[in-house]
């Protein structure tokens, strides 16, 4: 499949723009939440083993304001631009929104202050925005019958949503009652499933969409893929049994059998990117490439966690910050802009170029904060130093205020076409 058969017809499955929007503006908003959450228990996040705090709260503004916030959003609107199915009503994205925001507001705020109850009516807040989303996408998957690589990622990563929310719920009703015999068992489990089952199929399933589309390159080879999915889905199952049961041959063979899979989907992504037309990608591209090198970096720390080398502290933000978050901010870099010009299209006048929509100079501040951030975090927990933590944290936040002046700048601009157009539409229809 030519990307442009994807784009045939899209306009018209687009939603309204305040949905997608509204998930990634809050996304870029809790960006900031987090490396601030982080700046302020620097010396806690160095040697971050669990419990109740602000770096608990740091850890979840990141899961759920900025991965799973960018997930909803880009699930909504992609996926019926991908697949032609669009959705059968739209109130479902408003109602998920409306549970699923406050929610993360009150459970961060829970964990925060140590207060059981809160983080308990937030998280049943948020669950049920999550399984509004989840009941939303599963319709459109069903209906699906194309592009089926992604769409098998896609249910992958609602079975582990599914999961990670039982898990996670558990956890937060231990911290009063202790009712579960392995509490960091279970952590480690719900952290699997979150960032590797979730995020992690879906960054690898909307990557064999998106990528080639970008690109304008043809989709990713078949057999390779598959193999891939394969793969990576034995990887998960068997690093999440190994997690949960403290099964350290399970944790091994999911090891080995994702860094095949990973190689896999990797070789896929770099063959989609020399067969495009499009060579020049610019620093989003940058940005995901990095997060291609980090993920087998990731999981090669991961085996260095089983032999006692590094901490499973260092483990977890390489997992969460340098693969991730990296990568999410390559992609929506790309999606904003071009969410925003396909809307635009809609007025029948020309639209701005995407260098046109807002200064990229601030995505250029965006990629070398977020690297130094990345790098300094990283050689804190190593060394056991909030001060390099501490100075990360500063490092990121420049970072994530300049991508959110970026992503408000493309916001700006798309206000202004269209109040320019329907300015020209009425004094021609006044002529």
């Amino acid at each position: 499949m030519f990307p442009g058969t994807i784009l045939m017809g899209a306009q018209a499955r687009l939603l309204p723009p305040s949905i997608p929007f509204r998930f990634f503006y809050v996304a870029c908003f809790f960006h900031i939440v987090f490396w601030a959450l982080v700046l302020v228990s620097a010396n806690e996040v160095a040697g971050f083993r669990g419990g109740t705090g602000p770096a608990l709260a740091a850890l979840h503004a990141l899961t759920l304001g900025v991965f799973a916030m960018t997930a909803m959003g880009a699930s909504f609107q992609l996926l019926t631009v991908a697949t032609g199915v669009a959705l059968r009503a739209v109130w479902p994205c408003h109602l998920a929104w409306w549970f699923f925001f406050p929610g993360v507001l009150v459970l961060l705020t829970g964990f925060a202050i140590h207060h059981h109850y809160t983080q308990a009516a937030g998280a049943f807040a948020a669950i049920i925005g999550l399984v509004i989303y989840a009941l939303t996408v599963a319709d459109v998957l069903l209906r699906t019958k194309s592009l089926k690589l992604a769409v098998s990622h896609a249910w992958v990563a609602l079975a582990a949503l599914i999961g990670l929310l039982g898990f996670g719920f558990a956890l937060i009703v231990d911290f009063d009652h202790g009712f579960l015999n392995d509490h960091a068992a279970i952590g480690l489990t719900h952290f699997i499933l979150a960032v590797f089952g979730f995020m992690g199929m879906l960054a690898l399933g909307f990557s064999t969409i998106l990528v080639p589309m970008f690109a304008l390159s043809p989709a990713v080879p078949d057999k390779a893929g598959w193999f891939s999915f394969v793969f990576v889905v034995l990887a998960l199952a068997a690093s999440a049994y190994g997690a949960a049961e403290r099964n350290e041959m399970a944790l091994y063979g999911g090891l080995a059998a994702g860094l095949v899979g990973v190689g896999l989907h990797l070789w896929c992504m770099l063959l989609s990117l020399k067969k495009g037309m499009r060579k020049r990608l610019g620093i989003s591209f940058v940005m995901v490439k990095a997060a291609w090198v980090m993920l087998p970096v990731v999981l090669l720390v991961g085996l260095a966690v089983m032999t006692d080398w590094v901490s499973v502290t260092l483990f977890g933000f390489l997992a969460l910050v340098g693969w991730m978050l990296t990568f999410l901010l390559g992609i929506l870099q790309r999606i904003i802009p071009f969410l925003a010009s396909m809307n635009m299209n809609r007025k029948g006048s020309k639209p701005p170029t995407l260098s046109e929509m807002a200064n990229e100079r601030l995505l250029k501040v965006t990629l070398v904060c977020h690297a130094v951030a990345v790098v300094l975090g990283g050689l804190g927990i190593v060394q056991d130093q909030g001060n390099f933590v501490f100075a990360g944290a500063i490092s990121g936040i420049i970072g994530a205020v300049a991508f959110l002046w970026y992503a408000v700048a493309v916001g700006t601009t798309y206000l202004s076409y269209h109040n320019e157009s329907d300015r020209t539409a009425l004094e021609t229809t006044d002529l």
